[in-house]
């Protein structure tokens, strides 16, 4: 059912997306193009299209509301991204006092999702009231958590190779099967030596790793791309390594006509990175690796699963998602390295040179300098 808004401006704002990403899936393939990055027009994705929704549904429970414009009526879209309007709308998201489910409201908005709010508002506006000038909120640098020293990741290799081999962990009712930690560390081996993000995990499949399990192909977006390649673009387009970011992943709203065009002739002169990076895996890596893949392989092989079987990361359990073997989402990635070191810290404590090893993959990725492979490796 099409939910009804009582703003004639939101109305307005839900058609507009019904066009960028239709709720009909018999009209999504002929769906509106929009500026991406560098302005080259494109077709939303699936996830955009559900935040696009979320975003519509924010503004009509804040339209209303006294913080909006003294709670009159807004009877054009253009009205939603004025500033003051657009200002009071985005305080009241931060505040969580806009989140869809009631029992959750008041629940500060984390920073990820007011990007992806100011995100979808950029993506938007240009389409909606395109005669308004958007000024965006200014979101703070989020605060980097620290990254491990040398001597811990030299320890968390040696312990992850030594692990490999033993048989399921237990302690105190917490433990991981031997399944489980083959997965793990079958992870943790390939963030260790390719720097990898939870989504360019996710996305690795079978034929990503190199014969003999020797070396990983990690695919790189171009607004994704690796840091050393924006810091040349910015280097040779003078401008800060935020603006290569802005420019590239379409966010133009702060950013002047003069660096977009500087930032657009950096990256013309320098090409775009490699689609695939190649990067060596050492030895310990890759028995964990090789172990994986034959408790994937069982796993994979014991059920009559249809689709696509490529992804190096699978299910080990019935999940809402499907039997065991299902194709791990990135936000199941996330969910099962946390799950996993989790377990693996408690199980572990105590073990004469263990230590907890953070949770978030990010912390681990961010403490690693990997270099990429000249080429791809011989196979």
């Amino acid at each position: 059912m099409t939910p009804k808004y009582s703003s004639p401006a939101v109305r307005q704002l839900a058609a507009v997306v019904e066009r960028v990403a239709p709720r009909d899936q018999a009209r999504w393939e002929g769906r509106l193009r929009v500026p991406g990055a560098g302005g080259v027009p494109v077709r939303v994705s699936e996830q955009r299209s559900r935040q696009l929704w979320a975003l519509v549904g924010m503004f009509d429970r804040a339209v209303g509301q006294p913080e909006v414009a003294g709670g009159r009526v807004l009877r054009s879209v253009g009205r939603l991204f004025a500033p003051e309007v657009l200002d009071a709308v985005f305080d009241l998201a931060v505040a969580g006092e806009l989140r869809h489910r009631a029992e959750d409201r008041g629940r500060v908005l984390p920073v990820a999702s007011q990007r992806v709010f100011l995100d979808c508002v950029a993506l938007l506006a240009p389409v909606a009231a395109p005669g308004v000038g958007l000024v965006l909120p200014v979101l703070p640098q989020p605060e980097l958590k620290p990254t491990l020293e040398r001597g811990p990741l030299e320890a968390l290799y040696r312990g992850m190779v030594d692990l490999a081999g033993h048989g399921p962990l237990s302690r105190d009712g917490v433990g991981l099967s031997y399944e489980q930690r083959a997965r793990l560390l079958a992870m943790v081996a390939i963030v260790l030596d390719a720097a990898p993000r939870s989504g360019e995990l996710a996305a690795l499949g079978v034929a990503d790793l190199a014969a003999g399990e020797v070396a990983v192909g990690v695919r790189r977006r171009q607004q994704k791309g690796p840091a050393p390649w924006r810091e040349e673009i910015a280097a040779l387009a003078e401008v800060h390594p935020e603006s290569v970011r802005a420019v590239l992943g379409g966010r133009l709203e702060a950013r002047s006509e003069a660096t977009r065009q500087r930032v657009l002739a950096a990256v013309e002169e320098l090409g775009p990175p490699p689609e695939v990076e190649w990067y060596p895996l050492r030895e310990g890596s890759r028995v964990a690796v090789r172990r994986w893949l034959e408790v994937r392989e069982q796993v994979v092989e014991s059920l009559p699963l249809t689709g696509s079987r490529r992804g190096l990361w699978v299910t080990l359990q019935a999940s809402k998602t499907g039997p065991p073997g299902v194709t791990l989402s990135p936000d199941g990635v996330r969910r099962s390295y946390a799950k996993g070191i989790t377990a693996l810290n408690w199980v572990m404590a105590g073990s004469r040179g263990w230590e907890p090893l953070p949770v978030r993959m990010e912390q681990v990725r961010r403490s690693v300098s990997v270099v990429p492979l000249e080429g791809p490796p011989v196979q």
